[in-house]
């Protein structure tokens, strides 16, 4: 019988779980969007776990003992180890890449790298919480600051580890082009123009108030990876793990077989 090779990998999005395969990650890519009528259809979001990774809220040995080649040979393609508080009792530093993957299956993996930017203070950016929790966040806080005011200075708002992005999403036009009009326009799907008009004016008009929630419920399900600005970044109290997206141009030109079919 073929040896197969065992993974860990972390499913971020449209689920948090934690996941034991004997398919390599672009192959788990596939199988999970578009090779099997039990799993989701639609973009998927997963990282590569480091296989010496334990804790023992998760009983990792024990499952990966049952990831096993079926009695005909093929590998098996998942074992789900959890599907419950995932994130939360992840070790960022286990954390291998990371693969956005498109409804049909193609992926583009992204390492994490040290995130340099100097960023412009006070500036409204629009947040997408990606796991555990899930809303649609107006803030003045840049990225590190968001990361440590969700990990550490809200309860009611925060969680003790997230996952979020940030929407390539300029505020001063939006407000600029919407003003007086009846039809507002968001390039951000499943949220109300007018509402988010209203909640910028809100937020940019008190200089206290450090977010400003537009919707609880994930517009990745309808967002186009298009959207996504620098990337991704995973946040624990003391701890920022960055992926940032290749360039425009690298996008056209290097990853163009996944490129094409995010838009």
């Amino acid at each position: 019988m073929a040896e197969y090779e065992k993974h860990l990998y972390m499913i971020v999005f449209p689920i948090n779980a934690l996941v034991a395969s004997q398919l390599k990650a672009r192959e788990f890519a596939e199988h999970y969007t578009i090779g099997s009528a039990k799993h989701y259809k639609g973009k998927v979001i997963f990282a590569e776990i480091d296989i010496n990774f334990r804790n023992p809220y998760f009983d990792i040995d024990h499952y990966l003992s049952l990831t096993v080649p079926h009695p005909d040979g093929k590998p098996k393609k998942t074992k789900f180890i959890s599907s419950y508080a995932v994130l939360e009792h992840m070790d960022l530093k286990a954390l291998k890449n990371l693969y956005l993957v498109t409804a049909n299956g193609k992926s583009l993996e992204l390492a994490a790298k040290p995130y340099t930017a100097i960023n412009e203070p006070g500036l409204v950016r629009i947040y997408q919480e990606v796991t555990p929790l899930t809303n649609l966040v107006a803030s003045t806080l840049d990225q590190r600051s968001f990361g440590k005011y969700i990990t550490t200075e809200t309860r009611s708002k925060g969680a003790p580890k997230i996952c979020f992005t940030q929407y390539d999403f300029n505020v001063a036009e939006f407000l600029e082009q919407n003003k007086n009009r009846e039809m507002m326009y968001s390039p951000i799907p499943e949220n109300n123009p007018a509402r988010l008009y209203d909640y910028l004016l809100e937020l940019k008009a008190d200089p206290v108030k450090k977010t400003k929630t537009i919707s609880l419920s994930s517009t990745l399900v309808e967002a186009s990876f298009s959207l996504i600005k620098h990337g991704f970044w995973f946040a624990a109290p003391n701890e920022l793990l960055f992926y940032p997206l290749p360039s425009h141009d690298e996008l056209e030109n290097k990853y163009y077989d996944w490129w094409r079919f995010v838009r």
